[in-house]
Order: structure tokens, then sequence, then C-alpha cells
């Protein structure tokens, strides 16, 4: 075989693929697509059908189940005519903005602190709150149970450690001892904040920590140059660069804590204080508390979830809309 042979061969043209180049990420992305719909999109459709009819013992414990009844916006009508579906949703909302920011803050917070440090004190530090993250919910939920419990509760203790005069200027009372946090609405949800707080921001706080170190170090010394305060460097060099990384936190925070369950379920020992729930509590103990009205608890869930898409749909919005401004 001759040279020339040879280059003809290897410049011979290859022979093209029945599948369009631009259509290959598509095609990648079907295994994925499936995976999700079976465990999300499937569900969600189920949970949709189930919020029109009126699904009970009949159909779920029976030898032979009878289909469920076809009842049309019966339980979505019973459901805004119930006092506690308004209380729920108020407690929802009151409760994720207030979780949503101090997450946030406190995170932030601490990324930045953590960027102050050497990168071996940073990287204990990083390890040990991680371990914050890391634990399941429903062991948060029995921590701080254990925490603010009213006999034997560290919160308790603490505060019967201030001085009166303090303690009194301050709360209007010296003695905490048995004082049942768990009891009331209010008290629980001030449980259930710190509860999630404590739980959610070392992600927020490593996610900022990760984009400060993206931000080239020439930035910050022209701001100690040009004499800039520290707030002033955060907001006028810090919060710009970092923005899309808060607005996925942001979003991400607002996801996880309007869908709050397991402990508040734990700090409250179940459905017993119905001025206490929120809606995916309300949805359960519809669902399942004696006698089950399973359709009722999904049209919450429903409710819930076009909330939630209201309120992220509204969010990614305003992003946009500041990025275009920009």
């Amino acid at each position: 075989m001759t040279d020339t042979s040879i280059a003809r061969r290897s410049h011979r043209p290859q022979k093209a693929s029945g599948l369009n180049p631009k259509l290959i990420p598509y095609v990648l992305l079907i295994p994925g697509v499936l995976v999700m719909a079976a465990l999300l999109l499937y569900p969600m459709i189920q949970a949709g059908i189930m919020s029109f009819q009126k699904v009970g013992i009949p159909q779920i414990r029976d030898v032979n189940p009878r289909p469920a009844d076809w009842v049309g916006w019966e339980n979505y009508t019973k459901i805004f005519e119930n006092d506690i579906f308004w209380s729920a949703l108020r407690n929802t909302l009151v409760f994720a903005f207030v979780a949503v920011s101090l997450t946030l803050i406190v995170g932030t917070g601490v990324g930045v602190l953590l960027q102050q440090l050497s990168k071996r004190v940073s990287t204990v530090l990083i390890v040990a709150i991680m371990f914050a993250w890391a634990v399941p919910p429903v062991a948060q939920g029995v921590i701080w149970r254990w925490l603010f419990d009213a006999e034997a509760g560290i919160v308790n203790w603490a505060l019967n450690l201030l001085p009166d005069f303090l303690s009194n200027a301050l709360f209007g009372r010296a003695d905490w001892t048995g004082v049942p946090w768990l009891n009331e609405a209010y008290t629980v949800y001030i449980a259930l904040i710190m509860t999630v707080v404590w739980a959610s921001f070392p992600f927020v706080a490593v996610s900022v920590l990760a984009g400060l170190k993206s931000i080239p170090n020439e930035l910050y010394e022209a701001a100690r140059v040009d004499g800039s305060s520290p707030w002033r460097t955060f907001r006028s060099v810090t919060y710009p660069l970092l923005k899309p990384v808060f607005a996925v936190l942001t979003i991400l925070s607002i996801i996880w804590d309007f869908k709050v369950f397991s402990q508040l379920y734990v700090l409250l020992n179940g459905p017993t204080n119905r001025l206490a729930f929120n809606l995916s509590m309300f949805s359960y103990a519809e669902a399942f508390r004696p006698p089950p009205k399973m359709g009722s608890g999904a049209a919450i869930a429903v409710i819930l979830t076009i909330i939630l898409l209201i309120v992220t749909a509204f969010y990614v919005r305003q992003m946009i809309k500041s990025e275009e401004v920009q």
C-alpha cells in the first residue's frame, strides 16, 4: 500500500451519524426526565385527581375497595370555608418569610466570617457546622424538642441564669421553671424557626463562602484604598457579584421552608394543636387522622403547591427584571 492510498483513506469523509448533534443533549436528558416523571410528576397528577374525589376508609381499607366518588370542587369549597385553613396559611407564610430571611442573614454572615479566617480554621469550622445541616429533619425536631422541654429543657435553665432585673426588663418575668414552650402556637413557631435556621444556615454559609472565593481580591483592595466601610464594600462589591448565588439560595430556602413538616410534627408531638398547623400539617391531619379524608388532604397539598409555584415564579420574575435593568 502506497503513501498516496493511505493519505486518501485518512482523508475519506466519515459516515455521518443518523442523530442530529443538536438533539444529543436532549436525548441524554431523557433518562433523568423519565425518573423525575415517575417519582414526581405521576404522584402530583394522582394527588390532583384525588383532590376532586371522596377517598376514605371504603377506598383504602376494604378487601374489595369501592371506586372513589367524584365530588368536583367540593373538597376545595370545604377547605376555603374552614377557619383552620386560613390559620394554617397565615402560619405558613409568616414562618417562611421569617425563616428564609434569618437563614440568609445568618448564613451570609457566617460565610463572610469564614472568608476572613485561615484555610485550616475555616475548614474545621465548615465541617463542624455542616454536621447540623446533615442531621435528618426528624432528629432536628427531637433535639430542639428536648431543648425546649418544660421540665428538663436547657432553654428554661439558661433563662433562669439571667439576673432577675434583666429577665424582667427583657421578657417581663424572672422565673422560667416549667414554662411550656411547645403548648402555644406562637412559642412553638419560635422553636420551629430556631430549628430550621440552625439546620439551614450552614448550606447558605458554605455556598456564600464558595462565591466569595471567586471574587478577585483586587476589588476589595480598591475598596479599602477608597476608604469604603465593610458594609458599603459588601453592598457595592460583594452583593452585586454574588446576586445569582443569593437568588438560588433564596428560591431553595422558600421551597424548603414552605414544605416544613417533620420538625413541626415532632415539636407538636403529632397533629395536636390546630392553631399551630401549617399547610403541610393540615394536609396530613385531613388525610390520615380518623376519619381519613384523603381527598381533602390532597386538595390542601395542591393549594400549597400552587402557592409555592406563584411565590417562586414571582421572585424569579423580579430577579430577571433586575438583571435586565442592569
